[in-house]
Formats: structure tokens, sequence, C-alpha cells
């Protein structure tokens, strides 16, 4: 049975990896998270031992490895700044790696990971789920075969976040990368898997909560705005849907609006056959937001915010 350890078991994304683990028919063998609000562990391996604090964890860990048992995997779902931290963490742990998005902040911060991956002979592996999901398979066999000298694209993603986000380390650019990391970072990993290499990257608009801006990807021509503010929800949406993601090729929306529930576990399928993502794969996604981060903004604030409303069905 192949065994995981977990770190960042309190986030809201946990819990995807805990239903991954189990789809596998893996056992978590131990989790650590500062927060001991934990209790969804139960619905899924409720004898995992857990540790609020790393240094135990760490202690545990080893003490397995002193008794000459193992841990196959680290699943990494901290807050961004410190993945690669804990992704180096893994490696020395006689583990590989399974990292949550952004794998990192930066693209130096690859290197480093590299070098860590070259020491240890074990590897790091990233969670890229929109390739898998198979609208956007269907989308890459279409652009490669089609004659088209440019594609004209846009992409709306709203995923209102209440005011808890602000005060929390993903308010904290510093920490999360901002909006378009935090948020888009795998989206921005799909459009440069479907449409090529990025080869110009604008920032039109970015504040706390929005950003929007042009990328230029192989033959695409991507206009794309993000927003955690409910106020840029389009109107007329149902009560029961909270966010709102739209991808349009010359004017053709994506069949985009499901299949997003078990991309975790198809993603932890593909580590366990030997087909993971590895640090190469996510180094694109990971210039194209660490450089939006420091961009000039190339327009005055009144035109960003006329174009984002622009971006917004309504």
């Amino acid at each position: 049975m192949t065994s995981f350890a977990l770190i960042g078991a309190g986030g809201y994304i946990a819990p995807r990896h805990m239903q991954a683990i189990r789809a596998v028919g893996g056992k978590l063998e131990a989790a650590v998270d500062p927060s001991d609000s934990v209790g969804i562990i139960d619905s899924y391996f409720p004898d995992a031992h857990f540790f609020t604090e790393f240094e135990r964890f760490d202690r545990h860990l080893a003490k397995i490895h002193r008794q000459e048992e193992r841990i196959d995997y680290v699943s990494v779902c901290s807050p961004n700044y410190l993945h690669d931290a804990h992704c180096r963490f893994a490696l020395r742990s006689d583990a590989d790696a399974i990292c949550e998005k952004p794998l990192v902040l930066n693209p130096w911060n690859l290197d480093s990971l590299q070098e860590a991956e070259q020491s240890t002979g074990h590897r790091v592996f990233t969670i890229q789920q929109l390739r898998l999901h198979p609208s956007v398979v269907s989308l890459r066999q279409q652009i490669e075969t089609s004659a088209a000298d440019r594609f004209q694209v846009e992409l709306v993603y709203v995923t209102p976040r209440g005011r808890w986000y602000d005060s929390s380390w993903k308010g904290d650019e510093a920490k999360s990368g901002g909006i378009a990391t935090n948020i888009g970072v795998h989206f921005f990993d799909m459009l440069s898997f479907v449409f090529g290499p990025e080869s110009l990257n604008v920032a039109h608009l970015r504040e706390p909560r929005r950003a929007a801006g042009l990328l230029v990807c192989g033959r695409a021509e991507i206009r794309w705005f993000m927003s955690i503010d409910r106020n840029d929800l389009p109107a007329g949406m149902p009560a029961d849907q909270t966010s709102y993601r739209s991808i349009t090729v010359d004017g053709r929306e994506i069949e985009f609006s499901s299949g997003f529930g078990d991309l975790h576990v198809k993603s932890y399928q593909e580590i366990l056959a030997g087909r993971g993502f590895t640090l190469e794969s996510v180094r694109p996604a990971v210039e194209i937001v660490s450089a939006l981060r420091t961009a000039t903004v190339r327009v005055d604030r009144a035109e960003s915010h006329a174009m984002a409303r622009r971006y917004v069905a309504s």
C-alpha cells in the first residue's frame, strides 16, 4: 500500500488530496497543520497521526524511517510561500513530493528544487489538474490541427471571497503571490499548454482583489480577467452558482462548467502511474505569474476599471 504524509491538513484544498489518496488505495500515515480544526480527516483517514507542531511531525517521519518503513509521498498543501521549503523537506525525508498549485512563486525557486531532486534522487510532482480536464484535452487537439493563423481568446474567472481573504495569508501578496497567482496560475498553465509558449505578457489591471491583462501564447491573443469580488459576477446567475468561469476561442464558448470534481484523483493516478507533471512542466506558468507581479500596468486606473467591466459578461 502506498503511504502518504500531508503538510497543511486544515486548508481549503487538503480534502481533495485526502480524497485522492483514498481513491488510489493509499494510506495517510501522518498530517500536520498549525490549526487543529481538521475534523475532515475523520471522513478519510481517522487513524492518521496528526500534529500541530512541524517538529513533532518531522520526528514522527524520522521514526518511521528508522524502523525501515517508509513514506512514499508527502503531499504539500501549505501556504504558497512555503511550498518549496516543504517540498525540500519531503525529498530529504526520502519521499517524493506532490505539491498543490502554485508550486512556487518565482522561477528561481524551481532551480533550487531541481538541485534538491538531483542531490536526493527523489522527485517533485505538481498538481496541474486542468491539463487533465476533458475539455482542455479536446481543445488542445483542435488547436494543434487547426490551420488558423491567430486565435482570439477571452478568459473570465470570478470566484468571490469574503473579507477573511484579505486578512489571511492569501491576501498578502508576498505569501500568496497575489490574485493572478493564487487563483489564476492553473489557468495560465492551461493556456500555455493549449496554445504554446508565452511571448507577450501585459498587465492592464492589478489590484488586491482583481487583475486583468493581455497574454500572447503561441498563435493566441488572450484577454483575461480574474476577480474575487462578488460585484464582478454576471447578472442573472443562478443562486446556487458560487463562481463564474468562461473561456471563448474566436467567440465560441468552451464547455468548462463541470468536470472539476475528480481532477485531483486523476492527478494522483497519473503520478502513481509514472506520468506525473514535473518541475519543468510548471515553469511556463510560474514565469507568467511572476512577471505579472512586477509588470508596469499599461493603462491608467480609470481605463483599467472600464476594461475590467467589459471582460465580465452582463
